[in-house]
C-alpha cells in the first residue's frame, strides 16, 4: 500500500488542482463553522450581543456530528478531486503507462482505492482537529471526548462519497461528464428517488440509497439537540445506515473491479 501511495503522491504533489480543491475544504470547513459559532445564526444581534441558537452544538456532546454534518457538504470538493485524478489517467493515457512500467490492472485499481482511503482518513483527522478547536472555545477538556464515535461516521461517509466518485470515473472516464453526473445524482436524482420511495412504501426505505445512507449518519445536529431538550423520541438507530453505507462501499469496489477487468484499457 505504501509503495502505491508513494507513486500516486509523485503524480499529485505538483498538481495545482489537487492543492486548490483540498485548500477549499481545509479553509471553508473551519471558516463556515466560525461563522455559525459567532454570528451567522444569531437572533436579535450579532457577535456577543445576540442569542446564538447553534452555539451549544459546539460542546463536546455535539461537536463531532455538528462539524461532521458540515464536512459532509464540503467533501464534494474532495469528491471532485477524486474524479479529476482518476479521469486524468484515461485522458493523458498514464493508466497505460503504468502497465507498461510493470503494474497490473489491479495494482492501478488498488492505487486509486488507496488514494480514496487515504483521503477519507485525512478528512476524518481534519474534522477531529476542527472539532477539538471549536469545542474548546465553549466547553471544558474534561468533557472530552463526548460522542467521538461519530468521527467513524465521518470516515464512512467520506469513503462512501469518494468510492462513488471513483466508480463513476471508471465508467465514464471524462472529467466533465463524470462531475456533471455526480452532482446531478447526488444533489437531485437521489433526493427525488429517495423521497418517492419513502412516499410509495410509507417507510424510510429510500434513505438506504447509496449516498443518502451515509448522510443519515450525520443529520442536521440542531434537530437532535432540540429533541433532547424537548424530550422527544430518539432518532432511529444509526447502525442500519452504517451497515448500508459499508455495503455500498463494497458494491462500488466490486463493480469497479469488474468494469476494469472487462473493459478495454
Amino acid at each position: 500500500m505504501k509503495s502505491l501511495l508513494a507513486i500516486e503522491w509523485l503524480k499529485y504533489k505538483s498538481y495545482r488542482t489537487f492543492w486548490i480543491l483540498t485548500g477549499f475544504f481545509i479553509v471553508l470547513l473551519p471558516l463556515w463553522n466560525y461563522g455559525i459559532a459567532n454570528s451567522l445564526f444569531n437572533i436579535n444581534g450579532s457577535g456577543n450581543s445576540g442569542i446564538n441558537v447553534l452555539n451549544q452544538v459546539y460542546s463536546f456532546s455535539y461537536v463531532w456530528e455538528n462539524v461532521g454534518f458540515w464536512a459532509s457538504i464540503f467533501v464534494m470538493f474532495i469528491s471532485i478531486l477524486v474524479i479529476i485524478l482518476t479521469t486524468n489517467e484515461y485522458q493523458y493515457r498514464t493508466n497505460r503507462q503504468n502497465v507498461i512500467d510493470g503494474w497490473s490492472r489491479m495494482q492501478f485499481y488498488h492505487a486509486k482505492w488507496h488514494v480514496a482511503l487515504a483521503l477519507a482518513v485525512l478528512t476524518t483527522a481534519y474534522v477531529f482537529i476542527v472539532g477539538v478547536a471549536f469545542a474548546l472555545r465553549t466547553d471544558s477538556m474534561s468533557n472530552f471526548p463526548g460522542h467521538i464515535e461519530k468521527l467513524f461516521y465521518v470516515f464512512v461517509l467520506s469513503l462512501n462519497y469518494y468510492g462513488f466518485a471513483l466508480l463513476l470515473s471508471l465508467f465514464f472516464k471524462r472529467s466533465g461528464i463524470t462531475i456533471g453526473l455526480f452532482f446531478l445524482y447526488s444533489m437531485i436524482i437521489e433526493s427525488l428517488v429517495s423521497r418517492l420511495i419513502n412516499w410509495k412504501v410509507g417507510s424510510h426505505l429510500g434513505n438506504y440509497m447509496p449516498l443518502q445512507a451515509s448522510d443519515e449518519l450525520l443529520p442536521f445536529p440542531i434537530l437532535d439537540m432540540l429533541k433532547s431538550v424537548a424530550r422527544l423520541q430518539d432518532a432511529p438507530p444509526a447502525t442500519p445506515y452504517l451497515i448500508a453505507s459499508i455495503v455500498w462501499i463494497g458494491i462500488y469496489y466490486f463493480a469497479g473491479r469488474q468494469k476494469l477487468l472487462k473493459s478495454d484499457w
